[in-house]
């Protein structure tokens, strides 16, 4: 018998990918006892070029291209991403094979020491809130106007640094899910509820992307799909794409889904889009009932596969509590992670402020940044010559094209079984996830009507100059 493949899992180079790939490795090896796995890391654009945002690189994948060029031509099987950095259209060919049951989507606010006994809306007049973020930044300006937001640069082990040495944030906010799979739970000062800070699309669940045509993977993926998350973010991701997902603007969501009766579902989104300095918000909701019966899952996300049909009354557990509990405890990284040391010059000197543009959409940036690992002189340097090189015309410019095509995209995907990239389960049946794809394209024409393209226009406008 020949010595059975062993399959290879592409990743990004930093250290939160590299923990949310041997999470996925370590869910499928205890399914697949006999297999093999290796990873497989790469830099990404992401990686190497921190402070230059998506439209103005004029690269949509900015942490996935790389990835995705290697599993086209099979030097990898899969890749483990943080769904909110997938666009929402994939390459042609690839799929994305699984969503993992999705973690808290909300965001965290991390305090200074001095204003650990404050919350968000109690912090004094004038406190400075570090974000990269256009959607936290836009919210904070509207909901709170006594507090003041200034731009954060570098990585997140950067951003924590700053905020922990630099006498000037009194608060910084990051994703929930972020901190606590990396193991900086305790950094948490407060969780922000949705009425404060509408997430970000698909923020806080794992998708593992994968060949379209590699039904052999697809199989192998199939005990980690979670349906009940997995419709979720297929709305979320429906809407951002009728919207016109490759433009900087501060887009937002929140969704739910819940039982009603034995056999159905409620699923509500809520979306919404802003102004840059939020003065001007554009926010709407829809929800609709679905043939959809959710199965009892694990907490950690240790799950097989859905294995009921609508149709069946039975509800069939994942693995046993006992072997459920120890792999999470044994095998699923949570421990502190160090923080990188940073120097005290390069914090107090940063040259990521010589960049004048803003930071994409939602980017929490877990690379090594090339700008803070060299002289502040050679990283003037470094982006002078990255600004040459930028295109002269923003890519997302006809934002009024991606929209009149949104419906015949949504066709078209649908009839591959894959719905803005996400693959049809076995356990749930085709007319729900086409009505949870409608459901997110309603719920943004709702919003455009209201005047959401011109606000997002004008917000492209500032950001390219």
């Amino acid at each position: 018998m020949s010595e059975e493949k062993i399959v290879r899992v592409g990743s990004r180079k930093s250290e939160l990918a590299l923990i949310q790939t041997r999470h996925v490795i370590s869910l499928l090896e205890h399914e697949y006892p006999d297999k093999k796995f290796e990873i497989v890391t790469m830099n990404t654009l992401g990686d190497n070029v921190l402070d230059i945002p998506l439209p103005k690189i004029g690269e949509k994948s900015l942490f996935t291209k790389e990835l995705e060029t290697a599993l086209s031509i099979g030097s990898v099987d899969f890749v483990v991403h943080s769904l909110k950095d997938l666009p929402t259209t994939l390459p042609d060919g690839m799929v994305i094979g699984a969503i993992l049951t999705r973690e808290d989507p909300r965001d965290a606010l991390v305090l200074s020491k001095k204003y650990r006994k404050y919350e968000l809306s109690t912090l004094p007049t004038g406190s400075v809130i570090g974000t990269s973020s256009l959607r936290r930044s836009a919210q904070l300006c509207r909901n709170y106007p006594n507090l003041i937001v200034e731009n954060i640069r570098g990585n997140l082990n950067t951003r924590l640094k700053k905020l922990d040495e630099l006498d000037k944030y009194s608060a910084i906010i990051l994703a929930a899910a972020g901190l606590n799979r990396i193991g900086w739970q305790h950094r948490i000062s407060q969780i922000l509820e949705p009425e404060e800070l509408m997430y970000a699309v698909g923020q806080g669940a794992l998708a593992v992307e994968c060949r379209e045509n590699d039904n052999e993977i697809i199989d192998l993926l199939s005990p980690l799909y979670e349906s009940a998350t997995a419709l979720q973010v297929l709305a979320e991701r429906s809407f951002l794409k009728t919207l016109g997902g490759g433009c900087s603007a501060p887009v937002a969501v929140t969704s739910d889904l819940l039982s009603k009766t034995e056999d159905t579902s409620h699923l509500s989104l809520k979306g919404g889009v802003w102004s840059l300095d939020g003065q001007i918000n554009i926010v709407h909701s829809l929800a609709l009932k679905l043939p959809y019966k959710q199965n009892k899952r694990c907490e950690n996300g240790l799950n097989k596969i859905d294995s009921i049909e609508l149709s069946d009354s039975s509800v069939t557990n994942c693995i046993d509590s006992k072997s459920c509990s120890s792999l999470a405890e044994d095998e699923v990284p949570r421990k502190k992670q160090k923080l990188e040391e940073v120097s005290s010059q390069l914090l107090e000197n940063d040259p990521h402020d010589l960049c004048p543009v803003q930071m994409p959409v939602g980017s929490d940036f877990m690379g090594k940044c090339p700008f803070l690992e060299s002289s502040p002189v050679s990283a003037k340097k470094l982006l002078i010559d990255i600004e040459k090189q930028l295109p002269t015309k923003c890519p997302f410019s006809s934002i009024q094209e991606t929209v009149s095509t949104s419906k015949q995209e949504i066709s078209s995907s649908s009839k591959n079984n894959n719905y803005c990239g996400i693959v049809l389960h076995k356990s749930v049946e085709k007319n729900v996830f086409e009505m949870v794809e409608l459901l997110g394209q309603n719920l943004a024409e709702s919003l455009i009507k209201k005047g959401a393209l011109e606000v997002m226009e004008k917000a492209r406008a500032v950001i390219h100059g």
